[in-house]
Order: C-alpha cells, then structure tokens, then sequence
C-alpha cells in the first residue's frame, strides 16, 4: 500500500516543514523506528551473507517466509508465528544438507528444491484460506502502516538478541569465511558456525519480513552489504558502511513513499540497486586510475 494513499499531502518548497507533517502522524514516526531496525539488522547479518556467498541461501530463505505466513493465517495465529516457524526451520533443514557446512556455501539444487516446493505451498495456503489479493500483496511485499510502538519494541528485542549472538561469533565467523580449510585446521567448529549464523540468518529474515514482505527483505539482506564490500575491503570499515547505506535508503524510501503514489518497496530497492551502480562505477574509475598511474610510476622509479 502506498504511503500516499493514507494521507493526502505533496511536497512543498519548505522541507523542515514536509518533515514536521510527515512526523506528525504516530505511524509515521514507528515505521522509520521500525525501518531503522530492519535495516540495521538485515545490513549487519547480510554483510555475512554477502561474504560467505550465501546469497541464494538468505533468497530461499526469505521466500519461505510466505508460506509461513500464509499458513499462520489459514490455521488462525499470527503471521508472525508463521514467518519464524519456517524461516528458522529452513535454515536449520539448509544447514543439514550435504556441503552447507563449508563457508563459502556451496549453495545445492536441493536449496532450490525446499524454496520452490514451500513457495507453491504459499500460494496453495492462500486458496485455501480464500484471502483477499490485498493480503497476498501484503505478505509478498510487506507493508510500513499500522506499525505499533509495541510492534517496534519487540522488533528492537529480537533485534538485539540476535546482534549480540552475531556479535559473538562474529571473528571466527568471519575467519571461518574467509578460510574454512585453516579455520577447520585451526580448530575452529566451522560446522556449527554456519549453523548458528544460518539460525541467526532466518531469524532476521522472518523479523524483517514481517515489516518489508518477503520480497523486499533480500533487496535489504544484499545490496547495502554488497555495495559497502565494493567500496572497502576492510571488515569493520565495510559493516558499519553497510549499516548506514542500509538506514539510509530505508529512510530515503520511506520519505519519498510518503510523498508519492508508488510503494515504500520500489523506493527502498530502487535507491539501494542505484547504490551499488554507483559504487561499482567507482570502483572500475579508481581500477582505471590505478592501471593509467602504473607506467608513470615505473618510469618515475
């Protein structure tokens, strides 16, 4: 649902003011609390994914977030129920599968198999229960109004219990990422790493799902990690780099939504793709820049 249709406003040439406004209604201001959370969450466990190469993994797992919900709703409990019922089993059921231990992630057919089959399980769940196609979009691409304070402060939970484990796993995570064969050598239980991280992975998957749908949540889990890793190669340079590119297009999303037609998803996925171009278009100038320095700097030598 756009922004716009819950409000009728446009912009004006004092933005301090389009501000005020838009702040002023209670839904407003818990949405970009709430898109706040989401964003940091899914950039701090999405620089993870992008790392591992476990991309398709976080897909899948972001996709069977539908049926979850969909199926909450058939039986009568809670969408939320059922996003973090499948979410958290799909991962553990990934991370039992043959080659899910190694911490490149060798991503199997059987990955795609499990994400195909509960996704038409979706879309079964959903003719059974005869829903309104406007519940289907919601569940698909998730929806910023009518978020609580309360909503906010359990997101905000679930949020920190899942930052504090990442956090304490995070430096063998990332040796074990890096190099599985000298982590394992180490002695590192790179088996149980990934594990716990897919664990950690479908639970942010299902908190932000219930908020941006299980589609626009991979746009969130991927592209501001995968933008922050062009621009920097050094680990904690680059989570806290995604971290900000992921609060920042959720809000700059948000706010254009609130003064446009068109969804909050279009915007969010749309500022964070044009990110990463961006950040790709300065990569491949300074890699020019380097190879166009190369002669001048053997023949100064």
């Amino acid at each position: 649902m756009p922004l716009a249709d819950a409000v009728t406003t446009s912009w004006s040439w004092n933005l301090l003011t389009d501000f005020q406004v838009m702040w002023s209604y209670p839904f407003m201001v818990n949405a970009f609390r709430a898109g706040a959370v989401i964003a940091v969450l899914a950039a701090a466990v999405g620089w993870f994914v992008v790392l591992r190469r476990q991309t398709f993994a976080a897909h899948t797992l972001s996709v069977v977030g539908f049926p979850g919900a969909s199926g909450a709703v058939l039986v009568g409990v809670a969408a939320g129920y059922g996003y973090f019922a499948f979410c958290v089993g799909a991962a553990v059921l990934i991370a039992m599968l043959p080659g899910s231990g190694k911490g490149r992630g060798e991503e199997s057919a059987l990955t795609g198999t499990i994400q195909a089959f509960l996704l038409a399980c979706g879309f079964l769940f959903v003719a059974l229960y005869k829903g309104f196609l406007n519940g289907v979009n919601s569940l698909l691409f998730g929806s910023f109004l009518g978020i609580t304070s309360s909503q906010v402060l359990l997101l905000t939970a679930v949020a920190a219990v899942v930052l504090c484990v990442l956090a304490v796993i995070g430096r063998p995570l990332l040796f074990a990422s890096v190099d599985e064969s000298v982590a394992a050598a180490r002695g590192l239980p790179v088996r149980a790493l990934s594990t716990v991280f897919l664990v950690l992975l479908g639970a942010a998957t299902a908190e932000a799902s219930q908020i941006t749908g299980s589609l626009l949540v991979f746009a969130l889990l991927v592209l501001p990690a995968a933008t922050a890793q062009v621009l920097t190669p050094r680990p904690g340079l680059s989570l806290v780099l995604a971290m900000f590119i992921g609060l920042a297009v959720t809000w700059l999303g948000l706010a254009v939504a609130y003064f446009s037609p068109y969804p909050v998803g279009f915007y969010v996925t749309t500022f964070a793709f044009g990110g990463y171009v961006l950040a790709r278009l300065v990569a491949v100038a300074r890699q020019a820049s380097l190879v166009r320095r190369g002669p001048l700097l053997r023949s100064a030598a």
